[in-house]
């Protein structure tokens, strides 16, 4: 069960298609759509406004969602937050990509299908135009975003799409083995990383 939490009166509510980590924590006014992925160790606070997660969005490992006082965050359908980023405040656009360790700060507008970059700090009050590719701190817009990438881009979010599913049908405790098993199977998927796909 996850770390779902009550705060003034407002409870989250959560499509029951939906993932929410054990070691998630969501308080307070969060609204979460369908085929939602959320990882361990997110936390997602809406305390002081309103937290909107639409349908197909995924907010990965150590992820924080928090917002300034009377402000809702929202992330449009198939956002996808990577791992360890910080959205605080702002609006994310349908399909967009926020990479890892990114930072999203108050009143910023992220247009659909853009890419922020890893470790990019996006400052107060930045928009940013649809289909452009972000970097930097400060974050600078350097180019648009290509079919291929936005191509790219949903493939892996589609993976995640699917993981509730999944993590509901197959995650479970465990004892851990003390040796290898014989012809162990390992995972292989066909997405490639985007520097794969140009090779």
């Amino acid at each position: 069960m996850a770390n779902i939490f009550e705060f003034n009166g407002l409870r989250p509510v959560i499509h029951e298609t939906s993932y929410i980590h054990p070691n998630a924590t969501v308080t307070g006014n969060v609204i979460i759509g369908k085929n939602v992925y959320i990882g361990p160790s997110a936390a997602i606070r809406g305390d002081w406004g309103q937290i909107v997660i639409e349908d197909g969005c995924n907010v990965q490992e150590n992820c924080t969602i928090h917002l300034f006082p009377g402000v809702t965050v929202l992330l449009k359908e198939g956002a996808h937050i990577g791992h360890g980023a910080i959205i605080h405040g702002g609006t994310i656009g349908k399909n967009v990509l926020v990479g890892m360790n990114a930072v999203v700060m108050d009143n910023v507008v992220v247009g659909d299908n853009s890419i922020i970059g890893a470790l990019c700090f996006v400052p107060e009050g930045m928009i940013i135009p649809e289909r452009k590719v972000v970097v930097g701190n400060p974050a600078k817009i350097v180019k648009d975003v290509s079919d291929e990438m936005i191509e790219w881009k949903k493939g892996g979010t589609e993976l995640y799409q699917k993981l509730p599913a999944e993590l509901y049908a197959t995650l479970k405790p465990c004892e851990p083995l003390r040796e290898i098993e014989p012809n162990r199977p390992i995972q292989n998927g066909d997405y490639k990383t985007w520097k794969q796909t140009k090779d």
